[in-house]
């Protein structure tokens, strides 16, 4: 099943710009004057209130004040759920966003949400490997393959160690922006739904690697639309399929994503998936990450 109807996301309690992950996240830009915290709460409710809307069944819950994490917001890096139970903890480059994996929300996953098995990764943590969850990987879950763009928060290591415990096969390959700078995060260049595949091709400068991309893309049935380095400057990758409680497909993105795409783009995806686009223009700025990173999928 690649998709859910049920997501966990995490309110953040003070919302603020991350100067520890800023140094491999160029997506993130230093703090504008005025009050972040407070627009990325209103933000973060009314992006709640539109997924509620559309009958997507959204579990909040509210980040603790200590020990302080200014990006909670973005739970989807810390840990993964899995249909036949298993609950995935990650290894995080930044140490502040380790203190993450609070009790509140691990109890949450492991008693009250059907998880048997914890499959810990974070001790990977003490030999400096890391694999940042479904923001290192964009998973094809009905096909079991784990697309996975190298970077500083993404070790091959890792990836073969979840890879071999929970029987994925990885695509790696390498994929830079605009000024050459490795791409943190797999998931702000692609998403995989269950029909269609945004991608940014003209990020994976090697031809071979590209080709391969586009291979297992192709093969596994997916529809390609291929979006812009530019285009994912404004977060036109960082985008999630989820389904409503009676099955309907929804594409989540931002607004800044939305406005991004072109109008073919635009149709072709909306062929599939009902658009919803959250403005979520300060936390974005400020955490470097959108609409998809915002949303920890659960599978049970």
């Amino acid at each position: 099943m690649q998709t859910t109807s049920k997501i966990l996301m995490v309110r953040p309690f003070r919302f603020a710009f991350n100067e520890e992950t800023a140094q491999n996240n160029y997506f993130q830009q230093p703090a504008a004057p005025g009050p972040v915290a407070v627009k990325a709460l209103e933000e973060f409710d009314a992006f709640v209130t539109q997924l509620r809307g559309k009958d997507v069944d959204v579990l909040v819950v509210q980040d603790t004040p200590a020990p302080w994490t200014p990006d909670s917001v973005f739970p989807n890096n810390w840990f993964s759920s899995h249909l036949s139970g298993e609950l995935v903890l990650y290894p995080m480059f930044a140490e502040n966003r380790r203190l993450e994996r609070k009790p509140e929300v691990l109890d949450l996953l492991t008693r009250k949400i059907d998880h048997r098995k914890v499959i810990d990764l974070t001790h990977w943590e003490k030999e400096g490997e890391f694999l940042e969850g479904t923001g290192s990987m964009v998973l094809d879950r009905d096909k079991r393959i784990a697309y996975c763009c190298r970077s500083p928060r993404t070790s091959e290591k890792v990836l073969a160690d979840f890879c071999s415990r929970l029987n994925y096969d990885a695509v790696v390959f390498n994929a830079t922006d605009k000024k050459g700078n490795l791409i943190y995060h797999t998931n702000v260049m692609m998403a995989v739904g269950t029909q269609v595949a945004i991608v940014c091709l003209e990020s994976v400068t090697d031809k071979d690697e590209r080709r391969k991309v586009v291979s297992r893309l192709t093969s596994a049935g997916k529809v390609i639309v291929d979006i812009s380095l530019e285009q994912v400057a404004r977060f036109a990758g960082n985008m999630l399929e989820v389904k409503s409680r009676n099955g309907h497909p929804i594409m989540v993105m931002s607004t800044s994503a939305r406005n991004a795409l072109t109008t073919v783009q635009e149709t072709v995806i909306s062929t599939y998936n009902t658009i919803l686009a959250a403005p979520l223009s300060t936390i974005e700025a400020n955490g470097g990450g959108s609409a998809r990173c915002m949303l920890a999928e659960i599978f049970y």
